[in-house]
């Protein structure tokens, strides 16, 4: 019987260049992985970040640093409730969009807080990139998003990236008609492998309480106490 992953939730945020409702090639490859996610339980939530007013910078609310507006602080929240974060996007002169820079610079902004059990806020959950294009470069970008990832302190299953790309050079995008994209085997291999392995390691996180505490808990290093230092007050 194929598993359920009922209780788990996961977020998918679309860093395309284009807002709604214009046809985004990411957000077909986007469906095809939420699809398998919610055949098994999976609470999805989908966000297309350009239609957002998220403001540049590195801190949780840009308005205290000199922009007028900033609609992270209103978003961030749909992070923090998912157990899975699937950044996806396009490709553009070879590296990821404009808007996966912004995006990942404002997890990073938010990276400092801290969980339940002193340990920075993302321990615990799963991260994941999906990548699109019609140009080389998809090990590239998908290298980039899932080192900030678990830099930030998301866990990364084995197999955690998927994309397609069509012929080099200018020609059909994903979801344009005779690309062969939504038809590519390899696409749709690495994509269900993916999404499982996103979901069987958001589960075993899950059922065990997150990442142990002991060894990575800002909270206490801040308080003094190292582990395995000399002095026993510190233990």
């Amino acid at each position: 019987m194929p598993p359920r992953f009922d209780g788990l939730r996961a977020l998918f945020i679309n860093t395309t260049l284009k807002r709604s409702p214009e046809v985004s090639n990411t957000e077909g490859l986007i469906r095809l992985s939420s699809q398998i996610m919610r055949q098994h339980g999976v609470e999805v939530d989908e966000l297309r970040a350009v239609d957002h007013d998220i403001a540049t910078g590195v801190w949780p609310d840009m308005t205290e640093h000199g922009w007028a507006t900033d609609e992270w602080p209103q978003l961030f929240p749909r992070v923090l409730d998912a157990h899975i974060l699937v950044l996806c996007g396009p490709i553009w002169l070879g590296d990821n969009s404009s808007v996966m820079k912004r995006v990942i610079e404002r997890l990073y902004a938010c990276s400092s807080l801290l969980n339940d059990n002193g340990q920075y806020a993302y321990y615990g959950r799963v991260g994941g990139c999906l990548i699109t294009g019609n140009e080389d470069g998809i090990k590239h970008c998908a290298m980039n998003v899932l080192y900030s990832l678990q830099h930030l302190g998301y866990t990364i299953p084995p197999q955690a990236d998927a994309g397609w790309i069509g012929e080099a050079g200018p020609g059909p995008s994903y979801l344009d008609p005779g690309s062969g994209g939504p038809e590519n085997d390899f696409t749709n291999r690495n994509t269900t492998f993916m999404t499982y392995n996103l979901l069987h390691l958001a589960r075993m996180l899950t059922a065990a309480g997150g990442i142990p505490a002991y060894g990575n808990q800002r909270s206490a290093w801040d308080a003094g106490c190292q582990p395995d230092s000399a002095n026993p007050e510190h233990r």
